[in-house]
């Protein structure tokens, strides 16, 4: 399957935690657009206190990447989004345009820890939405609050954020039990959404394409192409 989205990359060198020179970078933007992959998003941490890279490095990086990009081949797309680990000023910092959106859009890929309390999710999403912003839960499984409690992943989709679930963990690189509560959220129409949350070549390689076979399997084509193309298209590119 081709023109696939990935929505959740670290795939700038020496920004975080992910690719440590451009020649990986390189080597993961190929395994990407083997596996059908036409459109990624780099969306390097910003975290207090952990990851906060200057911006004009950021934008800089990113451009360099994006002409990688096109020597690998013409038709890979690469925006800039970010993934935001949710704090008590994230609003402030996005209005003052301290960090990317996804793609210049309002939408934002929100990260919590793993261990984050019902509450703090429900009202820091509430905060980004009743402010004009888009959330995106990123790698909603990881959070314990939402994998032991489906009707707490119903609440927040009614609310109106969306969900994205890691390609690894719905094909069960991360455990049986994440794996099945991927199943069972995708199932329960709960997911919007999925991306490779790529670091590098080794634990965390690119899956895409083994992720499009199996929901290919799973859940069969027309539910695989929502996705990983129409939702990416529609729900994100659209705001633009």
């Amino acid at each position: 399957m081709e023109g696939i989205f990935d929505i959740h990359t670290h795939i700038l060198p020496n920004i975080d935690d992910g690719p440590r020179s451009m020649d990986l970078t390189i080597e993961i933007l190929k395994k990407e657009y083997e596996d059908g992959v036409r459109t990624i998003f780099a969306t390097s941490h910003f975290r207090r206190g952990m990851f906060e890279p200057d911006l004009d490095r950021l934008y800089r990086r990113y451009q360099e990447v994006r002409e990688k990009a096109q020597e690998v081949a013409g038709d890979l797309e690469i925006l800039l989004g970010c993934e935001f680990h949710a704090n008590m000023e994230m609003v402030e910092t996005l209005k003052n345009r301290e960090r990317p959106t996804m793609g210049g859009t309002r939408c934002v890929l929100t990260e919590f820890k793993n261990n984050s309390e019902k509450s703090f999710i429900k009202e820091r999403c509430y905060a980004l939405l009743s402010h004009g912003y888009q959330p995106i839960i990123a790698h909603a499984e990881r959070y314990e609050a939402i994998r032991k409690n489906m009707d707490f992943l119903y609440d927040l989709v009614k609310m109106g954020n969306y969900v994205q679930l890691n390609s690894q963990s719905i094909i069960g690189d991360d455990g049986f039990f994440i794996k099945q509560f991927c199943k069972k959220a995708m199932q329960n129409n709960l997911v919007h959404f999925v991306g490779s949350d790529v670091h590098d070549m080794g634990k965390r390689e690119p899956t895409m394409g083994r992720c499009t076979v199996y929901l290919n399997k799973l859940m069969g084509e027309d539910y695989t192409r929502k996705l990983l193309i129409r939702n990416p298209q529609k729900l994100i590119l659209e705001d633009r």
